[in-house]
């Protein structure tokens, strides 16, 4: 084990961290609120240890999977505790584990909240809560390597395997570093294009700003307590469009920028994920025409929720905790589903969702013709072994957190809706579920040890499992 690097890296997160606290600085001072020196006090605290644990570099530079997994799940842990500090030092969110809960429900992109009044917190901290979403959206350690040559390439490819949401990592151009800049060089472009048409909306500016980091990390907080039901329907149908694109893999664009469009539109993930969201908002819209509004009011709702419940995101236009079961149903599948891999939303991705199917196939076709041997393929690449075993690995390893996690959940009393949506809204970071943690509820109500198991779930989903899953066993710590 590498300690060297892992203590590098962890000190180079903390002074990013720290960096990144600046900005709701800047926002105290231009709302006159005396919040801001809470975001001083905790930065100074980031940067020192950063310093600390960055001040020499460690002897051996390459590190490998292992290390990798483990840097990037302290990395997070770590962040988080950090993150949280302004909001305990400010009375805001006054207990630890609450507030811990809130920032690590916004860097992991998950959005859910125990906060029973968003809009009496003060603008520095909503902005923070905001941006937690965009800095974990792509990742903070993919920032890094844009920024900062950790180690040779294949190295550092490590951590971006760790960090970024998906079954595999490729490289877009030959240097990992190049690739980085060119993720984070999407995102903002694409950032700064939904603010500047959410400003000329009308929609006031700081609004614009944190819709559109909740929208671009497909994070889902909102600055009212009605999340976003208060905008107009333009507004709302701006972030609809956003929340979609968002969740399509970043690769899709680097192959337009490189004008390889033909490359783009023949990926398969990409079309299947298009084809399942407008397949559920069809039977979404038709499933409301019974309920009071028209056909266009029951189509922009259904656009809304299904693309908010699919990339992950979280935002709301209305309390779908009232529509027919039918409609719930749909939400709930799609809250499984998650967006593309590649992307900034969560759960289980379509890439896995299109190999599990394809692999039921196979299998039919395997009894129907015993001895004939078929070829997966995935994007027109055969899907070897390696991925095969990775992918199912990885649903067994979901499928028993999921239920561990929910038998401890349900200690706390809560009905079965509730507790089963809670526990895949915060793992397959999305935010609001059903029943009484729906869109217009929230997880106060929970005990610390459930909140506790949520926030773990969270950073298990928004790692991919793995990485979270490392730091428990025994045989990572041995040399």
């Amino acid at each position: 084990m590498n300690y060297g690097s892992i203590r590098y890296i962890i000190g180079w997160i903390l002074k990013v961290e720290a960096a990144l606290m600046t900005l709701p600085m800047i926002v105290s001072v231009v709302y006159r609120e005396k919040t801001g020196v809470y975001f001083v006090m905790a930065a100074l605290l980031c940067l020192g240890a950063g310093v600390l644990l960055s001040m020499k570099k460690p002897e051996k530079t390459t590190y490998y999977a292992k290390e990798g997994y483990i840097s990037v799940a302290l990395g997070w842990i770590v962040m988080s505790i950090m993150g949280c500090l302004p909001f305990v030092f400010s009375g805001e969110i006054p207990f630890f584990f609450d507030a811990l809960f809130e920032i690590i429900s916004g860097f992991t992109t998950t959005g859910a909240s125990i906060l029973t009044d968003v809009e009496a917190l003060s603008k520095c901290m909503l902005f923070w809560r905001s941006f937690s979403h965009w800095v974990g959206g792509m990742g903070v350690l993919v920032f890094i390597l844009a920024i900062l040559p950790l180690a040779g390439g294949e190295h550092n490819l490590q951590l971006m395997k760790a960090e970024s949401p998906g079954p595999s990592v490729s490289k877009l151009v030959p240097r990992l570093r190049e690739t980085a800049m060119m993720l984070y060089k999407i995102y903002l472009g694409m950032t700064v294009l939904m603010i500047v048409i959410l400003a000329v909306s009308g929609m006031p500016l700081f609004d614009t700003l944190c819709l559109t980091f909740g929208t671009a990390g497909t994070g889902g907080f909102g600055v009212l307590n009605s999340s976003v039901a208060g905008y107009t329907t333009f507004q709302q149908a701006v972030i609809t469009i956003f929340m979609m694109l968002f969740g399509v893999n970043f690769s899709f664009y680097f192959l337009l920028l490189y004008k390889k469009a033909k490359d783009a539109f023949s990926m398969e993930e990409v079309r299947w994920y298009f084809v399942i969201y407008f397949g559920a908002v069809l039977l979404i819209t038709v499933n409301l025409a019974g309920q009071a509004g028209s056909v266009l009011e029951h189509f922009h709702h259904a656009a809304f929720q299904a693309a908010s419940i699919m990339t992950t995101t979280g935002f709301s236009t209305v309390d779908f905790n009232l529509w027919p079961q039918l409609s719930k149903a749909v939400l709930l599948l799609l809250m499984f589903i998650g967006a593309c891999a590649g992307s900034t939303g969560g759960g289980m991705k379509v890439s896995r969702i299109v190999v599990y199917m394809k692999s039921i196939k196979r299998e039919m076709a395997a009894l129907i013709h015993p001895r004939s041997v078929k070829v997966m393929k995935l994007e027109g690449k055969a899907v070897d072994s390696a991925m095969l075993r990775s992918i199912f690995s990885f649903l067994s390893a979901y499928l028993v957190i999921f239920v561990v996690s929910l038998l401890i959940v349900t200690l706390d009393g809560f009905d079965l809706e509730t507790n089963f949506s809670a526990v895949a809204a915060t793992f397959n970071n999305i935010g609001p579920g059903l029943g009484g943690v729906g869109p217009t509820s929230n997880f106060a109500g929970y005990s610390v040890l459930s909140k506790l198991v949520l926030s773990l779930d969270m950073l298990i989903g928004r790692l991919e499992i793995f990485p979270i899953l490392l730091l428990f066993a025994p045989n990572t710590w041995k040399k």
